[in-house]
C-alpha cells in the first residue's frame, strides 16, 4: 500500500479505561484518509469520549496502536501533540486572566505562526464566529456558546492536518453550526481530516463521509452511510438515526 492510499491516521485499540480489568471501550478500529471527515457516534455513555482520550494519551490503561501515514506512533496511547493536530474539546479549556485575543496570540506562538499570516487568520475567524468585537473581554465570562466558538477559533487558527472534534454541536446556535460547517468545507478543501464524536446522528449523516457506531464500549457497525444500511438490514432511504436504533435495539430489549 504506498502513500496515497493509507490512511492518514489510524487506531487500533484493544482495550482502554480507567483501569485494567474494566475496560471501557473494546476491539474499535478507527481511520481517516486525507480530507475525510469520520464520525464517532453513539449515545452518551457509549464510550466515545474515552477513545479520544485514548488518542491524546489522557487515559491510565490502554491497549493498542496509533499510526500516522502507516507509520506506528504509539503504543501506549497517546500521539505526540503538534501543528499536525487540532483538538476541540466538548468542555473549553480556557485561562481566567487572559482575554480571546491574548489566547490567540499564545497559540500562534505555541505553533509558531508568522505574525501577518495570525493576523490574517484571527481576524477571519473572529469575523466569521461573530466574536471579533469582544476578542479584547475574557471567555471565561463568555455564554457557553461563545466559548465553544472561541475553542473552534485556536483549532481553525493553527490549520493542522487532523482535527479531532469531541461533540462539536453542543452549546451552539443554528447560526454557529452553518459557520462551523462552512470553516469545515474549506479546511476539506486544502486536505484536512476531522475525526469528531457525536450523539447528534442527524447532523453527523449530513457532515460525515464514514461513519463508526459506538455502542457499549465496542463496535456496532462501521463504514459509509450504505454500509451502515446494509449491517442494519436497512432500505436505501434510511436515516442514520434509525439504521443506529435498529443495530442497538435487540440489546435495549435484553436488558
Amino acid at each position: 500500500m504506498d502513500n496515497e492510499t493509507l490512511p492518514l491516521f489510524r487506531a487500533d485499540i484493544e482495550e482502554a479505561g480507567y483501569e485494567p480489568g474494566h475496560p471501557i471501550v473494546r476491539d474499535v478500529i478507527i481511520s481517516v484518509k486525507a480530507g475525510e471527515r469520520v464520525g464517532l457516534l453513539g449515545p452518551n455513555g457509549a464510550g466515545k469520549s474515552t477513545l479520544m482520550k485514548g488518542i491524546l494519551g489522557q487515559l491510565p490503561h490502554w491497549k493498542g496502536e496509533l499510526y500516522w501515514r502507516g507509520e506506528e506512533e504509539a503504543s501506549s496511547g497517546g500521539f505526540e501533540m503538534s501543528s499536525r493536530i487540532a483538538y476541540i474539546p466538548e468542555q473549553p479549556i480556557l485561562y481566567e486572566r487572559m482575554t480571546l485575543w491574548e489566547h490567540l496570540v499564545l497559540v500562534a506562538a505555541a505553533g509558531s505562526i508568522p505574525e501577518e499570516l495570525f493576523r490574517e487568520r484571527a481576524e477571519k475567524l473572529l469575523r466569521r464566529f461573530r466574536l471579533y468585537s469582544v476578542k479584547h473581554e475574557y471567555p471565561v465570562r463568555f455564554s457557553k456558546g461563545m466559548q465553544q466558538k472561541t475553542m473552534l477559533i485556536i483549532g481553525f487558527l493553527m490549520k493542522p492536518e487532523l482535527y479531532l472534534v469531541d461533540e462539536p454541536f453542543i452549546g451552539l446556535d443554528p447560526g454557529a453550526v452553518l459557520e462551523l460547517l462552512e470553516a469545515l468545507d474549506e479546511e476539506r478543501s486544502r486536505g484536512a481530516s476531522v475525526l469528531l464524536t457525536t450523539h447528534v446522528l442527524d447532523s453527523a449523516e449530513r457532515l460525515c463521509d464514514r461513519f463508526v457506531l459506538v455502542h457499549d464500549g465496542g463496535v456496532a457497525a462501521s463504514g459509509t452511510l450504505e454500509d451502515i444500511r446494509i449491517a442494519a438490514g436497512c432500505g436505501p432511504d434510511t436515516r442514520l438515526f434509525d439504521c443506529f436504533h435498529k443495530l442497538t435495539e435487540y440489546d435495549e430489549v435484553q436488558s
